[in-house]
């Protein structure tokens, strides 16, 4: 038996670290400024987007980490709505802001 070809990933985890990276800093920036739009108006919403960032993290962390592995598993359906989820809530705390 032939022992399996021996997988050379290249600069895709890399830029998929990175790319991870991006978009939490990115996120970071939202949620900092939603908390300090509304933190003049309502606490409540300041700390509905704290915690929809801290979701992010959580998810974005879990993925960073699954990369360190040789050969990365999929991310899986839960990770993913959370951070969709997150996001979404994030939105929502826009459209609030702007309305």
């Amino acid at each position: 038996m032939t022992a399996p070809p021996v997988r050379d990933p290249g600069l895709q985890p890399e830029r998929t670290r990175l790319a991870w990276r991006r978009t939490t800093l990115t996120c970071t920036v939202v949620a900092v400024l939603a908390a300090r739009q509304t933190a003049q108006d309502t606490a409540l919403a300041a700390g509905l987007s704290v915690v929809a960032w801290l979701g992010f993290l959580w998810a974005a962390h879990r993925r960073l980490r699954a990369m360190d592995a040789a050969r990365p598993a999929a991310m899986t359906v839960r990770a993913a709505v959370a951070a969709a989820g997150c996001v979404l809530a994030l939105v929502a705390c826009a459209v609030a802001i702007v309305v």
